[in-house]
Parts: structure tokens; C-alpha cells; sequence
């Protein structure tokens, strides 16, 4: 479980050189942190994690007088230098002023070149990478809940290090909680481990910090497989582990096509609604939301999703938020394929197509740059990268690859592709230096140098990419023309078989405003107004809403009070705050809302109401 499959190979290459990342005061060219040991207090009442963190350094500057970290909110007690034998001595330091999105540069005085350094910190209740749940906004009610979500720049905000992709490092714990609480992190959890209130964690694997992650609760633990196990709130982790019960065929499956999992176990993690994201791929243990629960494994792709984050991602990471579809390009073209093998090629190639024509709808809205695959950085914040570019186009761009070299040498390539760059962080240009080596010039005409560089480095989509058939979704189309034009009645729609992924694609290809006597058909026949599944209930409460049907707001509210995954919520905010009167309904909603949700979720939402939020 220790051993690192991949260590023999990332041994014989050389650390890829990058530019700086624009989205971090860290200088890792001039010292590497290359080790991390955390010592934290968990306090619920306070709201904060209070301990110190040790970095050990690698000096690469032999005149460098200073150590630079980042941090956002915290309040340092102090710095101190460790020499071999543990002795401390006082370190001078200075905290800079607050920059809106990059926090406080800190920077440590530090000319001796020490060969670790220990930083007695606290975090703030409004750290914007932590949320900390009352019992009330859990699932049982019973006891308080904390989680971080460090993705992107949010790491800085509960441990001072260098907050960047590009550096890595290994990391162990100790968290002290109140007893009966569970501890967990991104490391080898122990399912058996006592709740006695002392926690302790080693990552072996050099990590990026945005991986680093923790969570604390009334957490239950149920095996799913020989080296998977899902935790979860009591009453939930029992549906959780049903719906997960695949988790050890889709790691085996993924092995097969790409090498060996490279992190022991594979364990899931399951939040309060409040979690903004779909998932986290944090490794050893993702943190899911709670929405894809629906009983019949329809979203279960998102397992697929974060596990594929293992190879793409974790294993081989992107060097700076702008080079991200490295990561999620990569891993949603890898969820694919585990879909295929596992679930069927109709529900991969129904999920490619959903994804893609939801992209080609949406791109001329987005600002030429960061319609590129690697766009200039300067300009784009580091969540703002997290777009459906960077999922959708990048993984189109690899299934354009798998279609033109065929796919036995496509998995043989990027099989490759994962050896030669584990545990390693790269940029977009190394890794098209290593594709035009081992992929275009290897297996000329398939592929010209001009076409791979237009679909990275220039916006839009190209006119030849291709797309996937779906009889169903033709089927779909016709059906939904029919319905629109009055020739076909809303009960008469062939959608009692419809999956999840069908519901979606109906849905997705409505008029923005569909007129309003198609909605109450569509809703008298189908009674989509107050659904349990969350994807179906986005898409149906944002057109209900946009075509002026008042009869729906309740049912809205309720989900997006419910869900404070923002994939999930902020469509039925901006669909509320397009006429006045929806957006002052909206503000209410969001008055009681609030508190249960996580901060980038409010700053979301805030936008949106406050008229400044950009379409995604």
C-alpha cells in the first residue's frame, strides 16, 4: 500500500522548469518546500484550526535571504527556524496587506537558509477554504461538521505554504477534535481508528497543496470493496455505499486501460449538501456531494470522474491554473472510457454529447481567451480556469485524438503519457512537446502540428470536431420539435424509459424561453416540479422560471436552499434575477439560505444578485 508503482520511472526524468504562477507570491525556483508536517486543534466553537505547520526546504538560491509563503486570513503567532536536532530560534517575519484574490504574501527572514521552519498559525471562522456546519444544517442533526475545499487558491487560507500546483510535496498530520467527532484527510484514513479525539496521517506521495484536505463529523464508515470504503453521516451511508458498490470495478477497469492505481486506496467521502462542487478528487479520499444519491447510479459518473483524477490530475498535474484542462480535460475524456467499459457506450457517448452541445451553445458567450485551452493568464482568475472549457473542449480535443490514431494507440500513448510524467507538475507546452514527439511525428497524417495547436491555443471550437451519434437523442429531438410545435401532446412524449442523461438532453435543447403553455403541459404530464433528482430539477426550475410559471418558485427555493452545489444553484439564481420581481424573491431566499452555505458558494450567489456575475 506504501509503494509508489511509479517511483522507479519518475526517478529516471528530470523536474519540468515553468514559468511563475501568476496566482501565487511562492518562489519556488529560489526554495522547494518539499515536506509538510501539520500539528492542528480543532476547535468547533471557534471555528478555526489552531496549531503549527513545519516545512522543510530545499534551497535552490544560495543568496536568497527570505522564504515566501502564501496565506490568506491567518493570524501567525510566529516563525521559528529548526536546526537538526529540533532546537528552535525565532525567525523574523513579515504579512503583507490583503490582495482581494491572492491573500497576504508572508515572508520569513531567513538568510542561514534553515533546513525547516514552524509556523504557529490560527485560522478565521470566514477562512474561505473551510466551512463549518452547525448541527442543524447536517444530515442527522446530531453534531457539528467541518470540511475544507482547497481548489483553487484556497489552501493558504488554513495552512501558510507555497499555494501552487506546481510544487509538491509530501505531507503528515496530527488533528486533535472533540471525542465521538471523525477525523479524516487527504492520506490513508483508518476505518477502524478509534474516535478518541487523536488523529494522525501520512501522505508518502508528493502532492499539490490544492490536494491537501480535511474534514470532521459524525462520520460512518462502510467497505465497498478491498481497498474502497465510503464514509458518510449515519443515515446516509448506507445509500452511499449502494450507489458506490462499482467502485472496485472502476478502479480495476481504469488500471487496465492506464497502468496501476497509484495510491493504495481509493475512498469516498460524502459531504452535507453545502458542498459547492460536484466532487473533489482529493487523494486517498474524494469528497462528493450528496446530489448524485439518487438510487439508480444514473450520476454515478462522478465516481468515475474524480477516480479518473488519479492518473490525470493527481498523478500528472498541471503547473498553474491556466494549463488546468491538463487536469480536467483529461480526466473528463478518462471518465468517459471508464463509463463505456463499466456502464455501456450509450450512456458515455449520451454524456460526451451533453457536454459537447452544451459547449457549443455556450462558447461565443465566453471571452475569446478563455475560450483557449491554455489562454494568456493574466486576466483569468485561478477559479475562473475551472470552466467547461477546460472539461469539455479539452476532453473533445482527446476523443478528436482517440478517433484520428485509433484507439489501441491512443490508451497505448497516453498510457505513456502518465509513466513518464507521474508525480509531476507540467505545462501546457511539455506536454504538447511530449505529443508531437510520441504521438504526431510518430504516426504521421493522422494529425498535423497546426490542427493540435488550434484546438489548444486558439478559441472556439473546430469545424471538423467531431461528435457522437445517439439514436435516442435524435429520437429525442424529434419528439421535442413535435411537442414545441403543438403536433404532439406533452403526455404522449416517449419519456416514461427516459434515464437521467435523456431527461438532461430534453431539457438542455428547450427554447431559453419556452413558451409558457408547453411548461404547465410538460409539468401536468411529467410532474418534474419537486423532483428528487438535482440535474433534472436545475434544467426544469430554470425554464419554468424563465417562461414566467410562478407556480414552480416554491419548489425552486427549496432546491436551491436545499443544494449549495453551485453547478446545481446558480442556473435558478440567474434565471430568478433576470425580472425584478424574481430577483427580489431571490434575495429573500437567499437571506435564509445563507448561512448553510459554503463561501464560494455566497460569493457566488452574491454576485449573481448583485448583478456582476459572468455566465459559465
Amino acid at each position: 500500500m506504501r509503494l509508489l508503482p511509479f517511483a522507479a520511472i519518475t526517478m529516471a526524468f528530470p523536474v519540468v522548469a515553468f514559468a511563475a504562477d501568476p496566482h501565487s507570491y511562492a518562489q519556488p525556483e529560489v526554495v522547494k518546500v518539499t515536506h509538510l508536517d501539520l500539528d492542528l486543534k480543532l476547535d468547533f466553537g471557534k471555528r478555526e484550526l489552531a496549531g503549527n505547520a513545519t516545512l522543510k526546504l530545499d534551497w535552490k538560491d544560495g543568496k536568497a535571504k527570505s522564504l515566501v509563503l502564501d496565506t490568506r486570513d491567518l493570524k501567525i503567532a510566529s516563525v521559528e527556524s529548526l536546526d537538526a536536532a529540533g532546537k528552535a530560534s525565532p525567525l523574523k517575519f513579515a504579512l503583507a496587506p490583503r490582495d482581494k484574490e491572492l491573500g497576504s504574501k508572508l515572508t520569513i527572514d531567513a538568510p542561514s537558509h534553515p533546513a525547516s521552519v514552524r509556523i504557529t498559525y490560527v485560522t478565521v471562522p470566514e477562512a474561505s477554504g473551510l466551512q463549518w456546519l452547525t448541527p442543524e444544517q447536517t444530515a442527522d442533526k446530531k453534531q457539528p461538521f467541518m470540511f475544507s475545499q482547497s481548489e483553487s487558491i484556497h489552501a493558504r487560507s488554513w495552512v501558510p505554504l507555497q499555494d501552487s500546483p506546481a510544487v509538491r510535496f509530501t505531507y503528515d498530520a496530527h488533528v486533535t477534535a472533540p471525542k465521538d467527532i471523525r477525523v479524516v484527510m487527504s492520506a490513508i484514513n483508518d476505518a477502524k481508528h478509534p474516535l478518541d479525539g487523536s488523529f494522525t496521517f501520512d501522505q508518502p506521495h508528493p502532492i499539490p497543496s490544492y490536494l491537501l484536505a480535511i474534514a470532521a463529523g459524525d462520520i460512518a464508515v462502510k467497505e465497498t470493496g478491498p481497498r474502497s470504503a465510503v464514509y458518510a453521516e449515519p443515515s446516509v451511508v448506507g445509500k452511499a455505499a449502494h450507489e458506490f458498490e462499482d467502485t472496485e470495478k472502476l478502479i480495476a477497469t481504469t488500471e487496465k486501460l492506464y497502468g496501476p492505481y497509484a495510491w493504495g486506496r481509493y475512498d469516498l467521502l460524502v459531504l452535507p449538501p453545502s458542498f459547492p462542487f460536484g466532487g473533489m478528487e482529493n487523494p486517498n479520499m474524494t469528497f462528493a456531494t450528496p446530489t448524485v444519491l439518487v438510487g439508480d447510479k444514473s450520476l454515478v459518473s462522478l465516481v468515475s470522474h474524480e477516480l479518473a483524477h488519479s492518473w490525470s490530475g493527481n498523478l500528472v498535474t498541471s503547473a498553474a491554473w491556466r494549463d488546468i484542462w491538463l487536469n480536467e480535460g483529461f480526466t473528463t475524456y478518462v471518465q468517459g472510457r471508464i463509463t463505456e467499459a463499466v456502464y455501456g457506450k450509450v450512456q458515455a457517448d449520451e454524456e460526451a454529447l451533453l457536454s459537447a452541445r452544451e459547449l457549443q451553445k455556450t462558447i461565443g458567450d465566453i471571452p475569446a481567451n478563455s475560450q483557449k485551452l491554455a489562454p494568456e493568464p493574466h486576466g483569468v482568475g485561478a477559479d475562473d480556469s475551472l470552466s467547461s472549457v477546460a472539461y469539455d473542449k479539452g476532453s473533445w480535443f482527446l476523443r478528436t485524438l482517440e478517433q484520428r490514431f485509433g484507439r489501441d494507440t491512443f490508451d497505448t500513448y497516453l498510457k505513456g503519457y502518465f509513466a513518464h510524467f507521474a508525480f509531476q507538475s507540467i505545462d501546457t507546452e511539455t506536454m504538447f512537446a511530449y505529443m508531437k514527439a510520441n504521438l504526431l511525428d510518430k504516426y504521421p497524417g493522422k494529425m498535423s502540428e497546426a490542427e493540435a495547436r488550434q484546438w489548444i491555443w486558439q478559441p472556439g471550437i473546430p469545424k471538423d470536431a467531431p461528435l457522437p451519434t445517439s439514436p435516442r437523442f435524435d429520437a429525442i429531438d424529434k419528439e421535442r420539435t413535435d411537442f414545441l410545435a403543438g403536433k404532439l401532446d406533452a403526455a404522449k412524449l416517449d419519456a416514461k424509459g427516459w434515464n437521467t442523461q435523456e431527461w438532461m438532453y430534453f431539457l438542455d435543447r428547450l427554447p431559453d424561453v419556452t413558451p409558457l403553455d408547453r411548461i404547465r403541459a410538460i409539468d401536468a404530464a411529467w410532474h418534474l416540479t419537486g423532483t428528487p433528482n438535482a440535474e433534472i430539477g436545475m434544467r426544469w426550475y430554470s425554464h419554468a422560471i424563465a417562461a414566467g410559471d410562478k407556480d414552480v418558485w416554491t419548489a425552486a427555493a427549496e432546491h436551491i436552499t436545499r443544494i449549495g452545489r453551485m453547478y446545481l444553484s446558480m442556473p435558478i439564481y440567474r434565471a430568478f434575477a433576470r425580472t425584478p420581481e424574481g430577483l427580489a424573491y431571490a434575495k429573500d431566499v437567499y437571506a435564509k439560505a445563507k448561512s448553510g452555505y459554503h463561501p464560494l458558494t455566497q460569493q457566488a450567489v452574491e454576485r449573481i444578485l448583485a448583478g456582476t456575475s459572468k455566465k459559465k
